[in-house]
């Protein structure tokens, strides 16, 4: 919206200032991380009196000390989206087609969420909410409805279709075809979407770990739309999609934002509105500037945590058939509780408190996910 400020250069010239992305950018990281420390305690507040909180302690984490966690407010993935989208609204092109696409993505996954939640709580339990076929329907409807979008335009009807990989100049597969591209891209939207949710268990981990993500993705979106950068990197120049920048220092704001609030001990978590806005906003940035894979690097720790579900799952249903029982490669999955077992222990043996090991686990985990965001960064200069 203030974009438009830069049409008055004549009057006032520093106002060629709001041409610039970056300077946008950083005014959105900004403004979202103010609004969330504005509505924060008043959102806290609220879902407290309505009594929007974790509803009981987790029957696979029992004896981690997770009982002073039922009760806190959830939902608070609604001061990220608010914050997010009005401040991306405030600093990017108005009417850009790259900015829309992300924006809805966004929104419509953090009202799935946002349904997913209140129906848990309405309903007393975490199978209350959304079943997984419902989700995956509703996601694979908004995947229909991105991918036709994309196809309908003609900057990115051709690029959509093209299978790009790290580290190579030229597309390894130069058409999909639509049944590939919408295969892909389905599983690239729900992947990220449901991993952040996975990841979200500790207080800050999914939120720190985010925050790496979108600053990553920030620089690729920044390169991507910017001509001289693209050309000398090697990279697929995608005209316009440099406001995607905007839209991303707008969720890194909105999370460091979040975070003030959901540090340990949280005094709220972002809930499936928050997990599923934030993995489908980062995915749809992907999709956009065309890094879909790079998103596996940058996002490592939420391909770890995914991961260490689905292996835990399938060894348990193998092991089941072969022994008569189920066994299991990790204590507890997402991989941050298995680690969070192996603290408690070590803590108990040497007699100490095991308070400390959930924010010794999120902090190495945020580590991580800072690596991971700068070997992502690193791709586009190794061709």
């Amino acid at each position: 919206m203030l974009y438009w400020l830069s049409q008055f250069t004549d009057v006032f010239s520093p106002l060629r200032m709001f041409r610039y992305i970056t300077f946008r950018a950083v005014l959105a990281a900004g403004t979202a991380f103010i609004l969330c420390l504005i509505i924060g305690p008043w959102l806290i507040e609220k879902l407290r009196v309505v009594k929007f909180g974790e509803l009981r302690e987790d029957d696979r984490v029992a004896g981690l000390e997770r009982k002073a966690k039922v009760g806190t407010p959830t939902m608070g993935g609604l001061m990220i989206i608010f914050s997010t989208v009005a401040a991306t609204v405030l600093w990017a092109e108005p009417g850009n087609f790259f900015m829309l696409c992300a924006l809805t993505t966004f929104c419509f996954l953090g009202v799935l969420g946002f349904i997913d939640d209140y129906l848990k709580i309405k309903r007393k339990g975490a199978q209350g909410g959304l079943s997984p076929r419902v989700k995956l329907v509703a996601q694979a409807v908004w995947t229909v409805l991105l991918m036709f979008a994309l196809c309908s335009n003609p900057e990115t009807c051709v690029r959509t279709q093209q299978l790009m990989v790290p580290f190579l100049k030229h597309p390894l597969i130069l058409s999909m075809g639509c049944f590939g591209t919408l295969a892909f891209l389905f599983l690239v939207l729900v992947g990220s979407s449901n991993a952040v949710n996975l990841t979200d268990g500790l207080d800050g981990l999914a939120i720190g770990c985010t925050n790496s993500a979108a600053a990553a993705y920030l620089v690729m979106a920044y390169v991507a739309g910017h001509f001289a950068f693209a050309e000398y990197l090697q990279v697929p120049f995608v005209k316009g999609c440099g406001e995607l920048a905007v839209f991303c220092g707008a969720l890194l704001g909105a999370g460091l934002g979040f975070l003030w609030f959901n540090c340990h001990p949280a005094r709220v978590f972002m809930g499936d509105t928050g997990s599923l806005a934030i993995g489908g906003g980062i995915a749809a940035v992907a999709i956009l500037i065309k890094q879909e894979l790079v998103l596996v690097i940058v996002g490592g720790v939420f391909v770890m945590e995914a991961a260490s579900v689905l292996i835990q799952q399938s060894w348990f249903k193998i092991t089941k058939r072969m022994y008569g029982e189920g066994r299991r490669v990790f204590r507890c999955a997402p991989l941050h509780h298995h680690f969070e077992f192996i603290a408690r222990d070590r803590a108990a043996a040497a007699g100490r408190s095991v308070g400390a090991a959930e924010n010794m686990i999120t902090i190495r985990f945020w580590i991580l996910s800072i690596i991971f965001a700068l070997i992502g960064i690193a791709t586009l200069k190794i061709r």
